[in-house]
């Protein structure tokens, strides 16, 4: 199923924004030029693709990824950005962001600068749309998986000099916004049009909605490494949970989250606030072992991934045809609401939205093709070209 050029895919159950359309999907010029129903299609000569009766959703955007089929975007390479685009286009991810960990700030210069040179060469498998750096702004409180020895306060000379070497890269940044200078910050990225995100906090609920107030609109893997919900004091999930503002990440993997507390966000949250990632580390792809995440052992076992000393989650294996999946077993919303949170959300966050995430007509051809079941992706494209195509 390897196509380029025009082409049309006949017999598939389309997501079309809130609609499931039984038809096809014609392709000119890497745009979507036509969706139609079954039998009233217009007249076409180019490359005929019979879908099977699967579903054609648009494509998967991963705001949330450190990894996978064995490489990390850490690794500052290109050889392992494509290893890692590769793996997550074989699942349905059309584009992502390359998101770092708590590391010394020579490490995430070198991110950038890696992701800036991918950039600007042919990205042959899902487009890296730029850089997500989770830390060194975190609080020590609640390091996760992050090591650390890295754990930095807030630096705008740091951030500063980034940008001015990577304009334009940095696409998200996750911090503690209770951190001296954090608002500051927040405040001048967020200005920059970056996604300011809340992650690794112990951030009271008034603090979070100052920083919300300052600029703040992402949390990062709701629940996870953030003070909970009390009831005299909502904490930083209280506030993510009831200030309409804030976009919550989800790692819907059925380790990371319970089903109830999906739930809980889908029905406290805003239908187009709720974005999918996968946080997904090398291992994914790979089948348990042992790996390592910003120079911490990992053990992963039964999928599972967990730092070895301490035994906190240590990112995921999910890949986002699972995570969505695993929305439409477990969350009580329809395919095209778990879609709109694995496509049309994050393209509106990170500014996409008028030309990917949804599969509207004029709009770029970043599509997946699975099996009635969700079970396996059978082919993906970006911008009408074929960059997987199941054996």
């Amino acid at each position: 199923m390897a196509t380029n050029g025009d082409w049309r895919i006949r017999g598939v159950r389309i997501i079309a924004g809130d609609r499931i359309v039984d038809g096809s999907v014609t392709v000119k010029d890497g745009k979507i030029a036509e969706i139609a129903e079954a039998g009233s299609e217009s007249a076409f000569e180019g490359t005929a693709i019979d879908g099977g009766g699967g579903w054609l959703l648009p494509g998967f955007i991963d705001m949330h990824v450190h990894g996978g089929g064995g490489a990390d975007f850490m690794d500052a390479s290109r050889e392992a950005y494509e290893t890692i685009t590769r793996f997550h286009a074989s699942k349905g991810t059309t584009r992502m962001l390359a998101t770092t960990v708590t590391a010394p700030p020579e490490a995430i210069e070198a991110v950038l600068a890696a992701a800036g040179g991918y950039r600007q060469g042919e990205m042959p498998y899902a487009a890296l749309e730029g850089v997500h750096l989770e830390g060194p702004f975190i609080s020590e409180l609640w390091p996760g998986a992050q090591n650390p020895a890295f754990i930095a306060p807030p630096r705008p000379d740091w951030v500063e000099a980034w940008t001015e070497r990577h304009p334009g890269l940095i696409r998200q940044l996750t911090l503690a916004p209770e951190k001296a200078g954090a608002t500051g910050l927040i405040r001048r990225l967020a200005q920059q049009g970056v996604v300011v995100s809340c992650g690794h906090t112990d951030a009271k609920y008034d603090e979070i909605l100052a920083a919300a107030d300052a600029g703040l609109s992402q949390a990062v893997h709701t629940y996870n490494a953030m003070r909970g919900l009390h009831h005299r004091e909502p904490g930083t999930l209280g506030a993510v949970l009831t200030d309409p503002r804030l976009y919550a990440e989800l790692i819907a993997d059925g380790h990371h989250v319970h089903p109830a507390a999906i739930r809980l966000v889908v029905l406290s949250k805003p239908a187009d606030k709720v974005v999918l990632i996968t946080d997904a580390i090398a291992a994914a792809g790979l089948g348990d072992g042992d790996y390592r995440l910003g120079g911490l052992a990992v053990d992963v076992r039964q999928g599972v991934a967990r730092l070895r000393e301490g035994g906190s989650l240590a990112g995921s294996t999910l890949t986002m045809i699972d995570a969505v999946r695993f929305m439409l077993a477990h969350s009580g919303l329809p395919l095209p609401a778990i879609s709109r949170m694995a496509s049309a959300n994050p393209a509106k966050q990170l500014g996409l939205g008028p030309i990917t995430g949804s599969i509207e007509t004029g709009k770029l051809a970043d599509l997946v093709l699975a099996d009635s079941g969700l079970n396996a992706v059978r082919s993906t494209w970006v911008a009408g070209r074929n960059v997987f195509a199941a054996e």
